[in-house]
């Protein structure tokens, strides 16, 4: 049996087609992406100038976690605590429930928040919470180290 491996005529016009098209998609994906991602870090750069953890409004931290589930930084699992503190829940229960963050202008230092939080989730020998609150002062103190060497080097 013999095969042929010359080209016919038939599918070689529609080769060439497919790759020109190809380019073409390829460098108008690249140019997409590369707007794209220069949008985001302008916004970065600023979010990183903004933020600081120990002195936040329940409002800022709800912004920043919602951003950085949005932009695929942290996922909702991730987020969970994030969005935990940002409630502000009278002692006292009553009608009113729960503050609204975009109501509460108080700055709250939430690092120490969440030291607190690692400390009564050990007390009440409860893993999975702490695992969760730890791994929210990780991502925190990861957040800070990179905004405080941003800052070193402007």
């Amino acid at each position: 049996m013999k095969i042929d491996t010359s080209t016919s005529r038939l599918y070689a016009s529609q080769s060439a087609q497919l790759s020109t098209a190809s380019d073409d998609t390829s460098a108008s994906f690249s140019a997409a992406l590369n707007s794209a991602t220069a949008g985001t870090s302008q916004s970065d750069a600023e979010d990183a100038e903004q933020t600081d953890f120990t002195s936040m409004t329940r409002q800022e931290m709800q912004e920043w976690s919602n951003e950085q589930i949005r932009s695929g930084n942290m996922s909702l699992d991730e987020g969970l605590p994030f969005m935990a503190m940002t409630m502000k829940i009278p002692v006292g229960g009553g009608t009113a429930g729960e503050l609204q963050a975009s109501d509460d202008g108080e700055r709250v230092d939430f690092t120490e928040k969440v030291r607190a939080g690692i400390e009564g989730a050990m007390s009440r020998n409860d893993e999975d919470t702490r695992t969760m609150l730890e791994k929210a002062m990780e991502t925190m103190q990861q957040y800070q180290d990179e905004n405080s060497s941003d800052d070193a080097r402007a």
